[in-house]
């Protein structure tokens, strides 16, 4: 099947302009359509665009309109939820299953920014007698938000939500590996009345051309990118110029620990779902297998078996249990990264690639040197470390071992142990006898290198408003 080219989104119009690239299905390489790249000069009109929209309407100061804006937004994406799904599962390659929670997810996270809208209070304090100092909270502006491939619904709606519930303007750049699914969410946005032209603009891309223009534009006040840390850190640098306010959620090497009186049984359906989620292409996956080692051979034979028995295929055949890798780069890039696995640990379980598509199978591979950059670098695939363990401090100090503090869990009947644990791994999120555990009113965002600020839940808005202080005095009434 093929889709309508997608265009770009700007002023409240669409704009077919620009080189026109492929959309192309991972799992059997079939071309799905076609997409208009955007350029720096577009950029430079959408940013405008925005910002005028910023000051001339009422958007920033209408919570009610703002809310009613995302409750239309949020009813059309549910009427076109099965479009969303299969272009998800076409574009992406992942399981239907992942799509359609995917999907009905960010429907949700879209309703509950609609109603944090109504909700944004600000504060007073009497400093002295009489007089008066009130903190209002405001809308920080023109938004830029940066979107990858992995999630492109979910990652979009995370900041776009609270972007838009906060009041700010928007300019949006999505991945090219996922432009089709993007153009039907925006064309869910548009045809939202209560959404004003110009609040919203989006502009494809094929390279770093629009990024680039994004992240040192003037008119844009304060940018929210996912992604890899090697580009937040080039975004926080190209940033600097313009003192813009920058949100990071970035890599991850998210590690599970696993004591010696855990549920096994437990813990590996757990982390069998938690690694191989989307192919493991998603920062929060289990990458590290932390385990006891009293248990350590026990827990690995579980696990290899519960690796082998994944069936690897389509994301539209109801027997697979994990989709494909987003391209054949990626497939190429792991593979070379499985050989050396092989070299410098030693192999569990080898993945392999299928006959036709970007299919890779699960790989597992037992390693002791923590300063290897097969522990130490986000691999972003179905390749997972198994590390031992002799006692907690030393199962912190791996734990902690890596730049990344974004996700952990913890597998363990001792409650005292798990909340030493969870306040002694350094990362934004541990979850505790369970892996990837999301939802929209649970912040996430990391430590160290896995970013800045936090995505989600009410502190979600905090990267989009501004603090205003207002100092009254009684005798000046």
């Amino acid at each position: 099947m093929t889709y309508d080219t997608a265009r770009h989104f700007i002023g409240g119009s669409w704009i077919a302009e620009g080189a026109l690239g492929d959309s192309v299905n991972p799992a059997d390489d079939s071309v799905l359509g076609q997409y208009h790249a955007g350029s720096a000069a577009m950029v430079e009109q959408a940013a405008r665009q925005a910002r005028e929209t910023f000051f001339t309407t009422d958007w920033a100061h209408a919570p009610r309109m703002r809310a009613q804006a995302l409750f239309e937004f949020a009813d059309r994406m549910e009427a076109a939820k099965d479009e969303i799904i299969d272009l998800i599962v076409a574009e992406n390659g992942k399981l239907r299953s992942e799509a359609l929670g995917e999907t009905m997810g960010s429907i949700s996270e879209v309703r509950y920014y609609a109603g944090l809208a109504r909700n944004l209070r600000g504060t007073m304090q009497e400093i002295m007698p009489g007089q008066m100092s009130l903190f209002h909270r405001e809308a920080a502006g023109v938004a830029g938000i940066i979107v990858p491939w992995n999630a492109p619904v979910t990652l979009l709606i995370r900041s776009l939500g609270p972007a838009l519930a906060a009041g700010c303007t928007c300019l949006i750049k999505p991945a090219h590996q996922t432009p089709l699914v993007h153009a039907r969410v925006m064309q869910c946005l548009a045809e939202s009345p209560s959404m004003p032209a110009g609040v919203v603009n989006s502009i494809n891309e094929n390279g770093i051309e629009v990024g680039q223009a994004i992240v040192s534009s003037p008119d844009i006040d304060t940018i929210s990118f996912t992604g890899s840390s090697a580009t937040g850190k080039a975004i926080m640098a190209a940033a600097a110029p313009t003192l813009k306010r920058v949100g990071l959620e970035l890599g991850g090497k998210a590690p599970a620990v696993i004591f010696e009186d855990a549920d096994i049984d437990q813990a590996v359906t757990d982390l069998t779902h938690g690694a191989l989620t989307m192919a493991g292409q998603i920062c929060v996956a289990a990458a590290r297998f932390l385990v006891h080692e009293s248990i350590a051979k026990a827990f690995e034979d579980r696990i290899k078996a519960a690796f082998a028995a994944v069936r690897v295929g389509p994301g539209n055949d109801p027997q697979s249990e994990m989709g494909s890798l987003i391209d054949r780069a990626n497939l190429d890039r792991l593979k070379a990264i499985i050989e050396r696995a092989g070299d410098e640990g030693e192999m569990v379980l080898r993945g392999e690639a299928l006959n036709k598509g970007a299919f890779l199978t699960p790989s597992l591979f037992r390693i002791d040197d923590v300063s290897s950059s097969l522990v130490q670098d986000e691999l972003f695939g179905p390749i997972v470390s198994i590390e031992t363990f002799a006692d907690e401090a030393e199962a912190v100090a791996k734990a902690n071992a890596t730049p990344y503090g974004l996700a952990a869990s913890v597998f363990t009947t001792d409650l005292s142990r798990a909340m030493r644990m969870s306040r002694a791994i350094r990362s934004g999120t541990v979850w505790l006898n369970s892996h990837m555990r999301l939802a929209a009113e649970a912040e996430t965002g990391g430590y160290g290198q896995s970013g800045l600020g936090r995505l989600h839940g009410p502190e979600g808005l905090h990267d989009f408003m501004e603090t205003k202080h207002i100092y009254l005095e009684q005798g000046m009434i």
